[in-house]
């Protein structure tokens, strides 16, 4: 699930490949309606910081401006592991 609340994008549940094309196609929409970037993402509600949701949410960095609209608060350790053995951390704003 995916909500805007209190000028942050927030992430819940799990992302996995039943629904991770319906939460990229719903975090899109929130972010693309959004007038002032960068969007602040939250993930503190993620239940499984996966390689697939850090598919996600590259997909959506993509789609903003200059492919930096978007800061990344309470990254799952899981997906911190996964950003940093991937060397990503420079292209995700972690915040």
């Amino acid at each position: 699930m995916i909500e805007f609340i209190d000028q942050e994008l927030k992430v819940s549940g799990t992302i996995d490949d039943t629904n991770a094309e319906q939460y990229y196609q719903q975090g899109i929409k929130l972010i693309q309606a959004q007038q002032q970037f960068p969007v602040v993402v939250n993930l503190s509600q993620l239940e499984q910081g996966s390689t697939l949701a850090l598919a996600v949410l590259v997909r959506w960095l993509r789609q903003t401006p200059a492919a930096t609209g978007l800061q990344f608060r309470s990254v799952p350790e899981k997906m911190m592991k996964i950003i940093q053995a991937c060397h990503l951390q420079d292209a995700l704003k972690l915040i």
